[in-house]
């Protein structure tokens, strides 16, 4: 907003240092569309600056099978993207698509 943002200081030498290392890589994008139906179609991941950046729209848009990840450890590790339902826990009524998904995307980022 007054310059020196940490999206100038920060972000923006962060993601010219990634293009440099052979990372095809776009943003920093605003949040309100980067999700749009045609972005989604061409991006592998999302990077979010903020726990609700990255979750409002990716539990609006998938809830039932979405999946987190975190990036840059030495494992990999995949979740689901909900929480623990305890209101309908041991009633046979909660599904295992998020937590299928984590696993294929667990097997997909495998080193």
């Amino acid at each position: 907003l007054f310059g020196n943002s940490e999206e100038e200081l920060i972000i923006a030498p962060a993601i010219e240092r990634a293009r440099a290392l052979g990372m095809r890589i776009e943003g920093p994008l605003p949040p309100d569309t980067a999700f749009l139906p045609e972005r989604r179609a061409v991006t592998d991941a999302f990077i979010c600056m903020y726990h609700d950046q990255g979750h409002i729209p990716l539990k609006a848009l998938a809830f039932d099978r979405a999946v987190n990840c975190t990036l840059g450890l030495p494992i990999v590790r995949t979740s689901v993207d909900h929480g623990t339902a305890l209101d309908i826990a041991w009633q046979g009524k909660a599904g295992a698509e998020s937590l299928i998904e984590a696993v294929i995307l667990a097997a997909r980022m495998r080193p």
